[in-house]
């Protein structure tokens, strides 16, 4: 069993409500999680998320861009902050800027996101609108390392789900949120055992190399 002192840290960014931070924090207060939340971390001041770790006991901190601040030089303050809480894994939830290459070769492979579509599918935002207005059969969410382009780094796990007849954009963006606060802690529980990795441009699952995203199972939700 997991003491508070053996769990591995980890940083949490987001931007706005951190409904998959919320679902992580949860987990993380299980008796065997592997896994503690050292700091929740946003962009935005105002963003409801960081509110909501505070009042779990977390500790939150804002790191808006200031004025003609670049990239580059908001990405050295970011990781700047991440250090100071020495995680082994940083966790995009819902954190909307994109690192620059500087920001995610410092922490390559110890980098994870969650996106919601069947990646390599519908990369970048809109996602629901898109695959609504493509026709799919099929949508759902996937877990996946960060690397310098958009949504493309290795995958670790995917869940799906079957587009409901006349389903709008809002109730298929729900369902799919539905199996992000599944899958996601399920992937930070595998890296924070040590299970997963990532190296030589692919995720490791026990020793393995995954040569497609782990599909637990086909979940329906309504």
């Amino acid at each position: 069993m997991s003491t508070t002192a053996a769990r591995r840290p980890i940083v949490i960014l987001i931007s706005g409500r951190g409904s998959n931070m919320l679902a992580l924090i949860e987990r993380s207060c299980a008796a065997d999680s592997p896994y503690r939340v050292a700091a929740v971390l946003s962009d935005n001041a105002d963003a409801p998320g960081l509110r909501a770790a505070r009042d779990l006991g977390i500790a939150t901190e804002a790191i808006a861009p200031a004025a003609g601040e670049g990239r580059a030089a908001y990405d050295r303050r970011l990781a700047a902050t991440i250090a100071r809480h020495s995680p082994v894994l940083v966790v995009l939830a819902g954190f909307m800027r994109i690192l620059s290459a500087p920001f995610v070769d410092e922490f390559a492979g110890r980098l994870l996101n969650i996106h919601p579509s069947l990646l390599p599918k519908y990369p970048g935002l809109h996602t629901h609108r898109r695959v609504l207005a493509a026709g799919e059969k099929e949508h759902g969410a996937t877990v996946h390392f960060v690397t310098a382009a958009l949504d493309a780094g290795p995958a670790v796990i995917q869940a799906r789900l079957t587009i409901l007849p006349s389903e709008d954009e809002a109730h298929l963006a729900a369902r799919v949120q539905t199996l992000e606060h599944e899958i996601y802690p399920r992937a930070v529980r595998w890296f924070s055992e040590g299970r997963l990795s990532c190296h030589d441009g692919k995720a490791w699952l026990d020793g393995t190399a995954l040569e497609a995203p782990v599909q637990p199972c086909d979940v329906e939700t309504e």
